[in-house]
């Protein structure tokens, strides 16, 4: 009876050792239990995540992405009260530039129509401990509403891009491009690239949340459409070609379906402003984006950030496919490494 009973106790310790080697190796959705218009930047070995908070900019560190519950966590820059950036601090975004961190976001005074593009400077070279300087609005741009931004490089040349108003007014919201002279400066004049035109597109009439995605010699811009009050908020893509002008709108091709939405079966509804990032080892592409629970939860903290793997199809386009189910277990991003 004693051995049988050992044989019931080494069972039992190979079926946990077993489960807890599954647990280590997989993950569920969401990463955090809110957390709208996420962004994350992969740098020598760590990602680096931050979302919006609305009243500061708190930034995540960690070696695994899929487990932000457990990550280090600091807020690295409060607006002081009372400044033209002291409000509404929306879908900030870390970037590398000339070596340099900078961190791009949109603020208002207090009221949604003086919302503008601010930029914040790293002075040391670690973006988690340095000390974080305000350098001001983005230079050069005209005095329009404005949110969202993000920055890229294509042949040398930075680019900024953004969602905002044409006038001065609320009533559509499209997407624009400006070259970047300098960091926290455009050369030129804004040029419109996107505007709701689609009848996905037009549940609020707006493009905003651009981002870039790369891929051969093609150039995607995906972006959220439709109010994100709604839950037809979904992402929609624009292609140009890399060698193409890309301050010309003629080089951008807009798909006319949405290329992600969201699913009743998943919990996902309001599936919209996303970013990408690479497995630990470069192998995997990987989409992060938020999403409500259950439907009719508009913009609020009920958005949380949902992670999932994807695909490219022969002609070298993005197969985002469907959102994956909460709390279904996924294969963590290929390389990476147990705590």
């Amino acid at each position: 009876m004693a051995a049988f009973t050992t044989g019931i106790r080494n069972v039992s310790l190979a079926t946990a050792l077993l489960a807890c080697a599954y647990a280590s190796s997989t993950f569920t959705n969401p990463l955090l239990s809110s957390g709208p218009d996420p962004w994350v930047i992969y740098d020598n070995g760590f990602y680096y995540y931050t979302d919006t908070t609305a009243k500061n900019i708190t930034l995540w560190r960690t070696a695994d992405i899929t487990d932000l519950k457990q990550a280090e966590k600091k807020v690295i820059w409060t607006p002081p009260p009372g400044r033209p950036y002291s409000h509404d601090l929306w879908a900030p975004e870390l970037h590398k530039v000339n070596g340099h961190w900078y961190i791009y976001f949109a603020a208002d005074a207090g009221q949604n129509a003086t919302h503008r593009l601010w930029v914040l400077k790293d002075l040391s070279p670690d973006p988690f401990g340095g000390e974080w300087k305000l350098l001001g609005p983005v230079q050069g741009l005209q005095q329009h509403w404005a949110i969202d931004p993000t920055v890229f490089e294509e042949s040398g040349r930075k680019y900024i891009v953004w969602s905002g108003w044409p006038g001065n007014t609320d009533g559509t919201q499209d997407l624009y491009i400006a070259q970047l002279k300098a960091p926290a400066k455009v050369k030129g004049k804004r040029v419109l690239i996107s505007s709701p035109q689609y009848d996905w597109e037009r549940f609020g009439n707006v493009n905003e949340g651009p981002e870039i995605l790369k891929h051969g010699s093609k150039i995607f811009l995906i972006y959220s459409a439709s109010g994100c009050w709604t839950d037809h908020y979904a992402l929609g893509m624009l292609v140009a070609s890399a060698d193409s002008n890309l301050l010309d709108p003629a080089s951008w091709t807009k798909i006319d379906h949405p290329v992600f939405t969201g699913s009743t079966a998943a919990h996902a509804f309001g599936t919209g402003h996303n970013t990408f990032f690479k497995s630990p080892d470069g192998t995997q592409d990987w989409i992060l984006y938020h999403a409500n629970p259950e439907p009719n939860e508009g913009c609020g903290r009920f958005r949380s950030p949902r992670a999932q793997p994807f695909t490219w199809d022969a002609n070298g386009m993005p197969d985002f496919g469907s959102p994956v189910p909460l709390g279904q277990p996924l294969p963590k991003p290929s390389g990476t490494k147990d705590p």
